[in-house]
């Protein structure tokens, strides 16, 4: 199975213990020497997820001192490779389900085409609004490729991180992806899932998912209101 870079793995896991409160704002993170030995991994390696740590939000690198926790930027890590659930990383961010997952016919993602032998299996499609303070936020659309996935549609995905779900139950790690953002006015369905007013604007993000899994690729199309919470995160 492909696994992520490691530098990559080096910043997910400590965007997570910032996440999880194991470091507090103005705590020191273990030097670079240590975790290269932490994590085995060359100090390169290290120092180039700290790096994405700063360029995110999450630390301060101070000459002298070392790296410097910020805490959780406040924003939204929709682009996480973690998913949206995990990069929050927080006991009010809430899914509830819109549409349980059901087995369709597909010629197409969203802005994306898709493969013939994809439209050949079908898709599995759901949809599931994002709460943050109670608030909604996002209205996500997820289709998958109705491949090797066992008994999915039985499953309830109610406040249940998607990546974290693929990767524990079916082995699939999301490595990457591409995205595509357009800015539109809230019609009545977003109007009425979002709590928004007639033309509010919206972000809409349509994504094509990399996966370890060969050909296996997730699909989303995002309604974002994120009501003054930026969007952060590595992609």
């Amino acid at each position: 199975m492909v696994e992520l870079p490691r530098y990559k793995q080096v910043y997910e896991t400590l965007r997570r213990h910032i996440a999880e409160g194991v470091y507090s704002a103005g705590d020191l993170l273990p030097s670079e020497h240590e975790l290269s030995i932490v994590h085995r991994v060359a100090r390169p390696t290290v120092r180039r997820a700290l790096d994405q740590l700063v360029a995110d939000g999450f630390i301060l690198k101070h000459q002298g001192k070392g790296s410097i926790v910020k805490g959780v930027p406040k924003g939204i890590g929709i682009l996480s490779l973690t998913g949206t659930t995990l990069a929050v990383g927080r006991e009010d961010f809430l899914t509830h389900i819109i549409l349980r997952p059901e087995v369709r016919s597909w010629t197409e993602a969203f802005s994306f085409p898709v493969t013939p032998y994809e439209q050949e299996v079908g898709c599995i499609y759901f949809e599931r609004l994002r709460l943050l303070n109670g608030e909604p936020v996002f209205l996500d659309i997820t289709m998958l490729p109705n491949i090797n996935l066992p008994r999915f549609t039985s499953y309830n995905l109610e406040n249940t991180s998607l990546f974290d779900f693929l990767r524990t139950k079916y082995q699939i790690v999301v490595t990457g992806g591409t995205q595509q953002l357009y800015a539109i006015r809230a019609d009545k369905r977003l109007q009425e899932h979002l709590r928004v007013k007639p033309g509010h604007p919206i972000l809409q993000l349509d994504r094509k998912i990399e996966t370890s899994r060969p050909g296996f690729h997730i699909y989303s199309q995002v309604f974002c209101a994120t009501r003054g919470y930026g969007l952060r995160g590595t992609f």
